[in-house]
């Protein structure tokens, strides 16, 4: 049984519950009698490697890296003011999670958006900064692939937007 092949080896992929990863083989499995195609996608940065049926690639969510126009808008999206609402913190984090996880650039930029604070005296709680934090590096890895920089200077150009709100 074979399916289409969207993706090539070496090619850079988005797997948007784990961010950006390289697809290493298409290997060919016999799991129970039936015989299954799978993309094997390696994530350097969590040391993980995961093995992808072709069948479940669409809807699972992966794809390319996206366009560089896409940057421009989460630029835009990072220097929007915050739009905070007034539920509990423990659904407000599930819904920032949902974002990250959908692996959409612009989701990610809003969560960042949202939990970026201006004041250097604004407290945040662990939770806060730990999603913070994983929004920033997931944005940043994608960014530095997209633009051709380093992981740093993604994630500098990342907060010089947010922090543009200041002016």
């Amino acid at each position: 049984m074979s399916h289409e092949i969207l993706f090539s080896i070496g090619d850079t992929v988005v797997y948007p519950t784990r961010g950006v990863g390289c697809v290493k083989d298409i290997e060919t499995q016999d799991i129970s009698g039936h015989i299954l195609q799978v993309y094997v996608i390696q994530f350097d940065h969590d040391q993980l490697t995961i093995r992808l049926p072709l069948t479940r690639a669409l809807s699972s969510g992966l794809r390319k890296l996206s366009a560089p126009d896409v940057f421009h808008k989460t630029l835009e999206v990072l220097k929007a003011p915050p739009q905070v609402r007034k539920i509990m913190w423990s659904k407000r984090a599930q819904e920032f999670e949902a974002k990250i996880n959908s692996g959409n650039p612009l989701s990610i930029a809003e969560v960042l958006r949202d939990l970026y604070k201006i004041q250097p005296n604004q407290e945040q709680s662990y939770s806060e900064r730990q999603i913070f934090q994983s929004a920033l590096v997931r944005l940043a890895r994608e960014k530095a692939l997209v633009e051709n920089t380093t992981i740093s200077q993604a994630t500098q150009d990342i907060e010089c937007s947010l922090s543009s709100k200041l002016s």
